[in-house]
């Protein structure tokens, strides 16, 4: 009896948290489906300057950025993201200060700016279809009890809470997934370009060859073959063989 008694102690504290949660789950579900919102306008914002500014468009930006630094930042307003913008912006300072490795630092800074944002949508993935699990199964437990005791219409509101939640969450991570994909392929098309373009940067960048210590020594000349051969180990001269006298 014990043992039941602590088991239902425990089932019933489970519930209470649960019942506690429904709230803050319906709450943050809502919001997911904010961010989603947001994220979907702002990506067809960037999609609509794509289309204008056309295919191949951050190159030759990036070509005319190596070719005049100092109207970095009129063009990096035509730049297909604010983060590439940046990495116009760093790009033209490195190659007036002649910096080839400041380049490659703006590379790295647009690698680290794409990866925050597409995290926003790898987070909507996953959480999207957990909140609506969640705002699913949390109204389940109090519209049973009411049904147990023939409350039709309590049973009739928590089951249209938590389908309602489902959908939300479906909808979320479905959105949320097809906005990572396209994003990472326009993002690693945008790296791509970056990466092309900034590899034709001037000579006067290009690394410039080690240079020769003075104290390094001039290299030993090696005899040729033909001249080891006639060479003895003395140093003289081979003495080729008299011919045998004729009989």
């Amino acid at each position: 009896m014990t043992t039941l008694a602590a088991a239902g102690g425990i089932a019933e504290a489970l519930a209470q948290i649960a019942s506690a949660l429904r709230t803050p789950v319906l709450v943050l579900a809502l919001f997911v489906l904010l961010i989603g919102a947001l994220e979907t306008g702002r990506f067809i914002t960037e999609m609509w300057s794509r289309s204008r500014a056309g295919r191949g468009s951050l190159r030759v930006l990036v070509r005319q950025v190596l070719a005049d630094p100092g109207r970095a930042a009129a063009l990096a307003r035509r730049a297909p993201s604010s983060f590439a913008a940046d990495a116009l912006v760093q790009i033209a300072a490195a190659v007036l200060a002649g910096d080839g490795a400041g380049i490659e630092y703006a590379l790295a800074d647009y690698e680290l700016a794409v990866e925050r944002r597409l995290e926003r949508t790898r987070i909507l993935v996953r959480a999207g279809p957990a909140l609506g699990l969640m705002g699913t199964l949390i109204p389940l437990a109090p519209g049973l009890a009411a049904l147990g005791h023939g409350d039709v219409a309590t049973l009739a509101t928590d089951l249209r809470t938590a389908f309602a939640a489902t959908t939300i969450g479906l909808l979320v991570g479905t959105v949320a997934f097809a906005l990572t994909l396209v994003r990472t392929r326009v993002y690693t098309e945008d790296l791509t370009a970056l990466e092309r373009a900034t590899g034709r940067m001037p000579a006067s960048l290009a690394a410039a060859p080690a240079p020769v210590p003075s104290h390094a020594q001039p290299p030993i000349p090696v005899p040729s073959l033909d001249a080891s051969i006639a060479l003895t180990s003395t140093g003289q001269p081979v003495t080729p063989p008299l011919p045998e006298p004729r009989q």
